[in-house]
């Protein structure tokens, strides 16, 4: 990641909701430069790596009531749904996302949101790499609710960035790993796939906050994914021979999917530390065998 231009003199809060797997990574990085950061999560945890963190559930209005004595002037909400259904996407991204909106709107002090989503706005299949240009199409509930989570950004009277993230993986995020090594798995239809390392998701995060306090623009909406869109059969086949594992399943041209297209996140100055598939996942394996 390239240096950021100093930051303003008193460096304010950040919040980042939904302290997790990302958002201690992200929550990590920036103490790491000195911002005074909190996370908040549902189960407890004491002070971390710089990091206050607080306990707190965003379906519940009333355990969000000490929020807005943090006076951020940065939020970053990065839940992540308890289960794969309608209800809890509906529960977890809009609502959640207006219960904390609402919890500090009375501080008056939000300068900036920004809000991880997915690209699974995107329902569309194409073989053109697509943009934030691009007209959302979403397919299936999960689609839904985060683009109607988005859509509640535009009422608060601050900034917001919409941050689309692909598929992530990374440490501990190992199921295409599992997958490659079983190829009587592996889907018989092929398709396009992106993906972008947690790390480099949790950096470019990083980076956009550090840029807001500097003064500097950021976009309202980024699509956060690596260089390499790749079909998923040669992705499989890569890993399975990397780590030893025969793979004779026939390959076919991609049926479904799209390909993604991160020129508008590059051209922020932003530089991936894991550009493709290969970079990432041969690190994952080395550290398996290691």
């Amino acid at each position: 990641m390239p240096a950021t231009p100093p930051l303003l003199q008193q460096a304010p809060s950040v919040l980042i909701v939904g302290y997790g797997d990302l958002g201690s990574s992200i929550g990590q990085q920036l103490a790491t430069v000195g911002m005074p950061v909190f996370g908040l999560r549902r189960s407890q945890r004491a002070l971390t790596d710089g990091v206050i963190v607080l306990t707190g559930d965003v379906t519940r209005p009333d355990t969000l009531a000490g929020l807005g004595a943090i006076d951020p002037q940065i939020l970053v909400y990065c839940v992540a749904a308890a289960e794969q259904s309608d209800d809890s996407y509906r529960a977890h991204y809009v609502e959640g996302l207006r219960h904390v909106l609402a919890a500090l709107e009375p501080t008056n002090t939000l300068r900036h949101v920004f809000f991880v989503s997915s690209t699974r706005v995107y329902g569309q299949t194409s073989d053109t790499p697509l943009t934030e240009s691009v007209t959302a199409l979403p397919s299936d509930f999960g689609g839904q609710r985060l683009l109607e989570a988005e859509s509640l950004l535009d009422a608060p009277p601050c900034g917001h960035t919409v941050l689309r993230l692909s598929g992530i993986y990374g440490p501990g995020r190992r199921y295409l790993l599992g997958l490659a090594a079983d190829p009587a798995r592996w889907p018989q239809q092929n398709a396009w796939t992106n993906r972008i390392h947690r790390d480099d998701a949790a950096a470019f995060v990083a980076f956009l906050v550090q840029r807001i306090l500097s003064g500097l623009t950021v976009e309202d909406c980024y699509i956060v994914t690596d260089n390499c869109p790749a079909p998923q059969h040669e992705v499989l086949r890569w890993l399975a021979d990397r780590m030893g594992h025969e793979a004779n399943q026939p390959s076919s041209p991609p049926a479904s999917g799209k390909r993604l297209s991160n020129a508008r996140m590059l051209a922020s100055g932003f530089r991936l530390r894991y550009p493709d598939y290969r970079t990432g996942y041969a690190e994952l394996i080395s550290q398996d065998v290691a």
